[in-house]
């Protein structure tokens, strides 16, 4: 049968529409034939909310696509083309813990840096390695999409520790840098192109080029003031200080201020808790809105509300470039990938975040050689946690767990990284059967 089949693991998510609305606009050059809506019995709700839209979407659009919902990941899974995740293990009440526990202990709480990207590693990656068992089983040539945070650390482990070579990781930050600069300039965002390299949510653009012309001193000249005026829906926009980024000298993404702001990220952090909650609990309220306009038997599009999610455009960036693959374009895309020597400064068999030529066989990593001096060892650091963090995930080894919290530089100390372990493993109990196994 021609046409592709596009598997979605974490299908009942608020992001499916966006996705769905990706693969409508691409139709004559990407033709999904089915799209598989996957989910877990505790999303299963959702899951019918968000495939009753896809079909209406679907109709509307008058393209052929076939929507499937499904309970079981193997059905959905034989003969697939293209298998994305986008899962949260634990729901949102388990981000809610990643982010409250460490402010008891005067640390940032934050979905994918420091303690909770840790502890959402630590959930997520055995999920994903049962996926690419599966996929070697009843899918072996399928790519995997990986969009489930933490990106870096998940796209990590399956390189590590699976068979699976056909595995891209993927994050919508440079896609928001991209249109921030853009924004910034006054330009329209095709003619903006930066050179990225780092790791996923630690990713630098080395260079800024505007119609091919390196614009990266006049773009820092305006970042330095009070908004920057790049930022993300959930990451609070603190701007720069005008020194700093001039002596930088290169364009820092939205999460690096969780590292260079780190005092005044985490005073706002508190007081957020306090006041409206977490961040986790602000994306309930929002998402609680999405599926009661999702539930709407009228609506037939993908509502413009969904842009208040932090994650917004991930779909976007999925679509191009399962269409790129598809379509061997050639294009230039950042995207995580096994490092191939890319990036001097790390290993060669590490996942880094980097621009890539996309084709019919998967990204090409462009080399960028070192990274400059001034913020080599902080990726060199994040790389070290990453790689601690995705062993403790595959092992269940505590002492590996204890090791990665400790590295990671948002945990001040051995000794509160070692409280705040031991009261997440606590929380997160249910969701980590690796580190709790019966005593025979």
């Amino acid at each position: 049968m021609s046409g592709i089949k596009i598997v979605t693991i974490g299908g009942g998510s608020s992001y499916t529409p966006e996705l769905v609305e990706g693969f409508i606009k691409r139709y004559e050059e990407l033709p999904v034939r089915e799209l598989w809506l996957v989910d877990v019995p505790a999303g299963e709700k959702k899951l019918q909310i968000v495939g009753a839209l896809a079909k209406r979407m679907v109709e509307k659009a008058g393209v052929p696509i076939q929507i499937h919902l499904t309970l079981d990941r193997r059905k959905a899974l034989e003969g697939a083309d293209f298998v994305t995740t986008q899962i949260r293990v634990g729901l949102l009440d388990a981000r809610v813990k990643d982010e409250k526990i460490p402010l008891k202990y005067g640390v940032i709480g934050q979905e994918t840096n420091g303690p909770g990207g840790l502890f959402k590693g630590l959930r997520t990656i055995p999920v994903i390695m049962d996926i690419c068992r599966d996929m070697e089983e009843l899918c072996p040539d399928a790519w995997l999409i990986n969009f489930t945070n933490p990106a870096g650390m998940v796209t990590e482990a399956v390189l590590r520790y699976t068979h699976r070579k056909k595995v891209i990781g993927l994050c919508n930050v440079p896609i928001g840098m991209k249109m921030g600069v853009a924004s910034v300039l006054d330009v329209d965002q095709s003619r903006v192109h930066i050179d990225f390299a780092g790791l996923n949510h630690m990713v630098f653009g080395l260079g800024v080029f505007l119609d091919g012309e390196n614009v990266t001193a006049k773009l820092i000249e305006k970042l330095s003031g009070d908004q920057s005026g790049i930022t993300m829906k959930n990451i609070l926009d603190l701007g720069w200080d005008k020194d700093f980024i001039k002596a930088l000298g290169i364009l820092p993404c939205p999460y690096h201020r969780y590292y260079y702001q780190t005092r005044t990220m985490l005073e706002h952090e508190l007081e957020e808790s306090q006041k409206s909650g977490t961040r986790a609990e602000v994306v309930k309220k929002v998402e609680e809105e999405l599926f009661e306009l999702y539930k709407d038997p009228d609506l037939s599009i993908k509502p413009p509300q969904l842009e208040k999610r932090g994650g917004a455009y991930y779909s976007e960036a999925a679509c191009n470039l399962i269409h790129s693959i598809y379509n061997d374009k050639r294009d230039i895309q950042p995207v995580n990938v096994r490092n191939n020597g890319a990036i001097a400064s790390i290993p060669d068999d590490s996942a880094v975040e980097v621009n890539c030529v996309i084709t019919k066989e998967g990204p090409i990593p462009l080399a960028v050689g070192d990274l400059p001096v001034p913020v080599r060892g902080l990726v060199q650091q994040i790389k070290s946690f990453e790689r601690v963090a995705a062993e403790a995930a595959v092992t269940g080894d505590y002492h590996q767990a204890l090791l990665a919290m400790t590295i990671n530089p948002l945990v001040p100390s051995d000794a509160i990284a070692k409280q705040i372990l031991d009261e997440m493993l606590e929380a997160h109990k249910d969701y980590l059967p690796q580190f709790f196994k019966p005593v025979s």
